[in-house]
């Protein structure tokens, strides 16, 4: 990438953190999909300045569903700020479209399945503090970054909720429930202390060390207890929030309950737990029904 194209790129993103308050991790998607698409040009004899339509829709058309949707997204904001700052002659995303998506249908469990994945931390310190987790992370939906960021400014335990701060900054109460609650208190007198000793932490979920928990901590305490509790269905960190959609949907929320409960920003990206809910009812349809 040339410095000029480089200046161009910086402010960019200098202006979508101002105007927006774009997270961290989202200013460093754009900055990847664009350098990427910088690298895919030079060899074409082209340039993020003297890019054109064509060009654009070869780049995201190479690109599978979901990824050729978010540099697609990334190319349209790019160049609406440089059409408008002059850098550019025309903006070649203008009538760009997105490749079609796979509605791929997120992984879950049946609801025996997590009560099997609750019970399966055993006793002592960490075993109390990954069942506070595991109850927490199925009562409210949290990624597993809200999870693991979790700070205690941010529960509320007498009303009964967490404040989260989600994607782009934005803030949402989800609801715990008595369970989780009665874990979290438990967790949170006994095992807390006992795993900080005197040491200071502002994390609500810690190691034996008395740091933060870890994403990738996390998912390997997940996978543990769900072999433990003889679950073999393919998980992903993300599991517990999509088992809390889909049930939530099974016992009839309706979806922009669970759009707010999920911090989604578009409904859109809520809708995919519909089709999740339709192949559960057609499969007991299917199993219980006499003409099935």
């Amino acid at each position: 990438m040339t410095d000029a194209q480089r200046k161009l790129l910086d402010a960019f993103l200098d202006e979508a953190w101002l105007q927006d308050g774009l997270s961290d991790n989202t200013l460093a998607a754009y900055r990847s999909d664009l350098q990427k698409f910088a690298d895919w040009l030079r060899p074409r004899g082209r340039g993020l300045a003297d890019a054109d339509a064509d060009l654009v829709r070869q780049f995201v058309g190479a690109h599978a569903g979901r990824s050729g949707a978010r540099a697609l997204s990334a190319l349209k904001r790019f160049y609406r700020h440089a059409a408008a700052s002059g850098a550019v002659a025309a903006d070649p995303c203008a009538d760009a479209r997105a490749p079609a998506a796979d509605k791929t249908l997120p992984k879950t469990l049946s609801e025996n399945e997590v009560d099997a994945l609750l019970e399966s931390p055993g006793g002592g310190d960490l075993g109390l503090r990954d069942r506070a987790m595991l109850e927490t992370a199925y009562a409210t939906g949290l990624r597993v970054s809200e999870l693991v960021g979790l700070q205690l400014r941010q529960l509320d335990l007498a009303a009964g909720c967490c404040k989260v701060t989600g994607k782009g900054g934005k803030e949402r109460l989800t609801p715990l429930g008595e369970q989780a609650l009665d874990w979290l208190g438990r967790y949170l007198a006994q095992s807390r202390p006992a795993l900080l000793g005197r040491r200071q932490s502002e994390a609500v979920f810690v190691t034996r060390r008395g740091r933060a928990m870890t994403r990738q901590a996390f998912w390997h305490n997940l996978r543990g207890h769900a072999l433990r509790a003889g679950i073999r269905a393919p998980l992903s960190p993300h599991t517990l929030r999509h088992a809390f959609a889909t049930h939530l949907l099974n016992h009839g929320a309706d979806l922009r309950s669970l759009q707010l409960l999920l911090g989604h920003s578009s409904l859109s990206t809520t809708q995919i737990y519909t089709h999740v809910a339709a192949e559960r009812l057609k499969a007991l349809h299917r199993r219980h029904h006499p003409r099935g």
